[in-house]
C-alpha cells in the first residue's frame, strides 16, 4: 500500500478536477460533449480567486439553453476568460430533469492561483 501524501493547505482546490493534472483541450472537448449528450444546459460563471470558495459566482450572459455546439461553448468560455483575465472561469451543466447542476468545473484558473 502506498503512503498517504499530505495535503498542502496553501493550495486551494476548486472542485474534483482540480486534483488532476491541468485539463487539455481534448479532455475539455470530451467533457463538453458529455454535458451535451446528457441534455444539460451549459452556463459559464466567473469570479475573483479570493472569492472562489463562495457559492455565488458572476454569471457570464444567460445559460446557453439547448446549445449543441462544442465550438460555441468553447468560444464563450474563451470570451469570458479574455474579458476577465484575472478571474477563475467555470463551466456548469444544468440538468432540467433533476433541477440541479449535473456538472461544474473550473476551465480557466487565474494565473498563479
Amino acid at each position: 500500500m502506498s503512503e498517504a501524501v499530505a495535503y498542502k493547505s496553501a493550495e486551494r482546490r476548486g472542485e474534483t478536477f482540480s486534483y488532476l493534472p491541468p485539463m487539455t483541450q481534448d479532455r475539455l472537448r470530451k467533457n463538453i460533449a458529455y454535458l451535451i449528450s446528457q441534455n444539460w444546459n451549459p452556463a459559464i460563471e466567473h469570479t475573483e480567486p479570493e472569492k472562489s470558495m463562495s457559492s455565488f459566482w458572476y454569471l457570464w450572459k444567460l445559460p446557453m439553453f439547448g446549445e449543441r455546439s462544442i465550438e460555441r461553448i468553447l468560444g464563450e468560455l474563451e470570451a469570458c476568460h479574455r474579458a476577465n483575465p484575472g478571474q477563475h472561469v467555470r463551466l456548469i451543466g444544468y440538468d432540467n430533469y433533476a433541477q440541479s447542476q449535473g456538472t461544474a468545473f473550473i476551465v480557466y484558473r487565474a494565473s498563479g492561483r
